[in-house]
């Protein structure tokens, strides 16, 4: 099975200064002994601004973050950290291929398929990808932000069937562990519900740019794809190898769903440009029918989207049921929802059909 392993910069460091190098042997030598199993391992790695401090000497202290100087430091950092990998996996019979990402290479259609086929091709060639996000040319806006993240949409990307986010924390817990003693680890989580998004806080780490609610945020973008994701302390020995295995080990995360179709699942990999507000007859019909939700359904629009642009489709509870590529940008929609489809030509002069959003266009969420 092909499974991704998001590991972080509080793993790396493992409580010291620096880049600690028998961490990186020992994730080696399980990433290894995954591809004798014949699991097919993707590695994504944070570290490259903490690499970057440590070659250039940069004390904690007197951190700069300026992003000019977080960029500089990932510039060298990256490189470097890749040669610490090159040398460590060849130890074990590896090669490593690096890919820097950022959420536009997974946003547009054509370099989502573009970085999938390259991914599919290392794998089958036994490589091992190595992925980061490009910290040294992306800005705000086409940043995914966190590696949490990132390592959901590669989960996407390459429909992998497991996602392993290891951290410096067991997994997730009933409360902060570190402030309050009786907090218990909690094994399963079936759902994602409110009470998962509030135990989940904010981020705790004092380098890293995540924290446990981007790993929540991350295992719910998985499971919508098709991955089960598992959260685990990465200095537990063997952890990688053991939760291949199926040992419980760590919070697990089972997917609701079965693999989506390669379409659908770059639809879920965007952040959607705006949503479309459906009465009870157009949720049940998508819901429940398997219909495509039809233009007389709508009842308000939100954002302004283009057509072709992934939306949200909120009930009246203002739940979000799907999202899907919108048929109609939102100004033209906003003019017919409602509508029946033959009065679409009289108030747009032109029709594209009387579906907001198709069924081939359109997941369930």
């Amino acid at each position: 099975m092909k499974i991704v392993i998001k590991v972080g910069t509080n793993v790396l460091r493992a409580g010291t200064n620096r880049i600690y190098r028998p961490y990186l042997i020992d994730l080696a030598r399980q990433i290894a002994g995954l591809g004798r199993q014949g699991h097919q391992p993707i590695l994504v790695s944070s570290g490259a601004i903490f690499t970057g401090r440590e070659v250039l000497a940069v004390g904690k202290l007197s951190q700069n973050k300026d992003v000019p100087h977080k960029q500089m430091l990932a510039a060298v950092g990256q490189g470097h950290l890749l040669s610490l990998y090159q040398q460590i996996f060849e130890m074990y019979g590896l090669i490593a291929a690096q890919a820097l990402l950022t959420r536009a290479d997974l946003a547009n259609r054509t370099r989502y398929l573009n970085a999938r086929n390259t991914f599919q091709l290392l794998l089958q060639n036994r490589l091992i990808p190595i992925i980061n996000e490009n910290d040294v040319v992306a800005v705000d806006e086409i940043k995914v932000g966190d590696n949490d993240n990132l390592s959901a949409l590669v989960a996407n990307l390459v429909e992998a069937d497991l996602l392993i986010i290891l951290t410096d924390q067991p997994g997730l817990f009933t409360a902060d562990p570190r402030k309050d003693p009786t907090a218990q680890l909690i094994k399963h989580v079936p759902v994602i519900d409110e009470t998962i998004w509030t135990i989940a806080g904010g981020s705790l780490g004092d380098i890293g740019t995540g924290g446990m609610r981007t790993k929540i945020e991350a295992a719910e973008l998985a499971t919508r794809s098709g991955t089960d994701v598992v959260i685990a302390l990465g200095s537990e020995p063997d952890v990688i190898l053991r939760v291949a295995a199926g040992e419980s080990i760590g919070t697990r995360f089972p997917t609701q769903f079965s693999q989506v179709e390669s379409r659908k699942r770059w639809i879920l990999a965007e952040a959607a440009h705006g949503a479309l507000l459906v009465d009870d007859g157009a949720a049940n019909a998508v819901v429940n029918q398997g219909k495509s939700l039809l233009v007389v359904g709508v009842t308000g629009v939100r954002g302004d989207f283009q057509r072709g642009e992934p939306v949200q489709v909120l009930n009246l509870q203002q739940q979000e049921i799907g999202r899907g590529l919108a048929h109609y940008k939102a100004d033209d929609l906003q003019a017919i929802c409602g509508r029946r489809s033959e009065q679409i030509v009289g108030i747009l002069g032109f029709d594209y059909g009387p579906t907001a959003i198709h069924r081939d266009n359109l997941v369930l969420v």
